[in-house]
């Protein structure tokens, strides 16, 4: 090859000069950086590929989807409490006795010997300060003529057994003016009930479409609290329902305890409780 020519020549062509370049190692060699870079970008893409797959795949959860059952819960009907009475006004206070009035006891003049003349029947000194009246007693000195004093029987000692003030209303109420509530009226123990409340327990118990109504009756005391809480009336079989009502009663909290005649008392409280389960 020429001087001129290996300047400006490849080094492959130098190495395959009078060779045959038709045969394969030639174009080989004089393609080999295009191939490694097209094998260089083909094999990024594909791990990249894996890459983003393994990301998504990886945050993905399956989750199945929720069915909520909406049980519509019934309470008995609510009727406002009447106004409590008022209680009677105080009675006045007693009047004030008026003052005794000085007066003689006016004696009929009537002739009789002297001997027969009792002490207390002879005439009285004539007083003007002390006035002349049916009897004779103590008092202020005034003049002319009084009223007659009005004369009593005879009274009481006016002593008798003191009651201890509580009278009946530590014993148990069966029907009062004002029956015990929930703190903060029907919304608030709808919005309780519905939160506390499985309504879906009859229908995972296998009970047929329909409503199951539960009464439960409990004790409200004086100071809100409340005890003896058991289920008087169940359909049969409950599917679980009266336990369920009795729970969600005794984890109700403190009442507003029932009122008569303005004071709290012990009130026996009736609650019905309906389930309803739909198809």
């Amino acid at each position: 090859m020429d001087a001129n020519k290996i300047l400006n020549s490849n080094i492959l062509d130098i190495l395959f000069e009078n060779r045959n370049k038709e045969y394969g190692a030639y174009d080989l060699r004089k393609t080999y950086n295009r191939r490694i870079t097209v094998a260089l970008a083909i094999t990024v893409g594909v791990v990249l590929l894996f890459v983003a797959y393994f990301l998504i795949t990886k945050n993905k959860v399956d989750v199945a989807p929720t069915k909520i059952l909406v049980q519509d819960v019934k309470i008995e009907n609510y009727k406002k409490p009447p106004p409590p009475k008022k209680a009677p006004p105080p009675p006045p206070p007693p009047k004030a006795a008026p003052p005794k009035i000085e007066m003689k006891k006016f004696t009929i003049p009537k002739i009789v010997k002297d001997n027969e003349v009792k002490p207390e029947d002879k005439p009285p000194k004539q007083d003007e300060k002390i006035t002349i009246g049916p009897v004779t007693q103590h008092g202020l000195k005034m003049n002319g003529l009084a009223a007659p004093p009005e004369v009593k029987g005879i009274g009481g000692t006016g002593k008798g057994p003191g009651g201890t003030g509580t009278g009946d209303y530590e014993k148990e109420f069966t029907s009062v003016q004002v029956k015990a509530t929930y703190p903060g009226g029907p919304e608030a123990w709808q919005k309780y009930l519905t939160r506390n409340l499985q309504s879906q327990l009859p229908a995972e118990n296998g009970a047929p479409a329909g409503q199951y109504a539960v009464t439960v009756s409990f004790l409200v005391s004086r100071d809100g609290s409340t005890s003896e809480v058991k289920a008087i009336s169940a359909p049969n079989p409950d599917y679980g329902t009266a336990a369920e009502a009795v729970r969600v009663i005794e984890r109700s909290g403190k009442w507003n305890p029932a009122i008569q005649n303005g004071r709290q008392v012990t009130y026996r409280q009736t609650q019905k409780i309906i389930f309803s389960v739909t198809e």
